[in-house]
């Protein structure tokens, strides 16, 4: 087993980081704000993850908050528990005219799992919308069993859901879920076939549309996988554990080793899959990776490095961006200074990052459309998340 080094631990640290600032901070420390280099348009997220554009509208995963069904132990904290709650959503944010943001949740109860008060939150972590049919990755960070445990309620927790939208009733605007099924069962594949050789564990986190299907990443197997239109799942590349220093708490001198977890793929310009990595503890700033793996498959190289904590990537009129969860590293954030700060950059050409906006509260997914990008943040925090646009240079 290798969950706690998986993306659930990494979110694991960003939520308690938030929990404790909103415990401890004193009114005396506050500090009225500069204006932030962007503008919100959606709020009161349940823990924000990855988004995607479809014709004029953004579609948001919520991972939810959670709830009071059946709990699990919590893989990075055995004292506590995971409860599992129908409280993952999808949000739909339409900009009208003049910049003016509408949302609306058009999916809702799927499954949740999170410890009190639910800024710990694993559930659906993408969303992908063509015409009224609809495509959802559900996180686990765990194994089968610990699924079963669930019951029927956790049964689609590790998969990939589909659905088509359907009008509520006549007269009446606006699209729910109304018919959905269990595109691929992504656990259950990571079980049969471990694709990585680390033992069992899934969280199915990134979708886009790729040549021949559907490209998923599972944070929990370091796995990058093709959902074909059979609902075939094959394993297209696997990311390597590297050995680096211990954190400064463990005795120094002997090296540790450190996952890949892969957080999101989007095919490129050039037909490759490029796939963003957020890395396994202990987190070392400068040590994600940008992986490219080419279109005809093959194994992964680098593409970018040096960055930290990437939870998403995204191509946009030639140029790659990318988000950094937090930009000192998960285990370096000082939970005095408040929700961990991350930012959004550009990789030059030379394999450099420009910093595009920096200050962004735990940001996590990017949608990139005309001049401006559309970045989640506060994606640890139940209730608390929101898209905030940032304009391109």
């Amino acid at each position: 087993m290798h969950r706690t080094t998986t993306l659930s631990a990494a979110l694991g640290v960003a939520a308690s980081l938030a929990l404790a600032v909103s415990t401890t901070a004193t009114p005396a420390a506050a500090r009225k704000p500069a204006p932030a280099p962007w503008t919100t348009v959606a709020t009161g997220l349940d823990n924000p993850r990855l988004l995607s554009w479809s014709g004029q509208s953004l579609y948001v995963a919520e991972a939810g908050r959670g709830g009071d069904g059946a709990c699990v132990p919590n893989p990075e904290d055995p004292e506590a528990q995971t409860c599992l709650g129908r409280t993952g959503a999808v949000t739909k944010v339409t900009l009208a005219h003049r910049g003016r943001a509408q949302q609306k949740r058009v999916l809702s109860g799927l499954p949740s799992l999170a410890t009190p008060p639910g800024n710990e939150a694993s559930g659906p972590a993408d969303v992908l919308v063509r015409g009224n049919r609809w495509w959802v990755t559900v996180g686990l960070g765990g194994d089968t069993a610990t699924r079963a445990s669930l019951g029927r309620d956790g049964a689609r927790l590790g998969t990939l859901v589909t659905g088509t939208f359907a009008k509520k009733h006549r007269g009446q605007r606006g699209w729910f879920g109304a018919r959905s099924w269990i595109a691929a069962d992504l656990a259950a594949y990571e079980a049969r076939n471990d694709p990585d050789g680390n033992g069992e564990d899934s969280n199915p986190t990134g979708l886009a549309p790729v040549r021949g299907g559907l490209a998923v990443t599972d944070s929990g197997g370091n796995s990058a996988l093709l959902v074909d239109g059979r609902s075939r799942v094959s394993t297209v590349a696997t990311f390597p554990t590297r050995m680096v220093p211990p954190p400064p708490f463990l005795p120094p001198g002997q090296d540790v080793p450190m996952e890949s977890v892969p957080t999101s793929a989007v095919q490129g310009p050039d037909g490759a899959w490029y796939v963003s990595e957020l890395t396994g503890f202990p987190f070392p700033p400068g040590e994600s990776t940008v992986w490219r793996i080419p279109k005809r498959g093959g194994t992964p190289t680098a593409y970018a490095t040096g960055l930290t904590n990437v939870t998403d990537l995204a191509w946009h009129r030639g140029k790659l961006y990318v988000v950094q969860l937090v930009d000192v590293g998960l285990l370096n954030a000082d939970p005095a200074a408040g929700v961990p700060q991350g930012s959004l950059r550009r990789v030059e050409r030379d394999g450099s990052t420009t910093v595009v906006a920096e200050g962004l509260p735990a940001p996590y997914g990017v949608a990139l459309k005309e001049r401006s990008a559309y970045v989640t943040t506060c994606s640890v925090c139940a209730g608390g998340g929101s898209v905030v646009k940032v304009g391109l240079r």
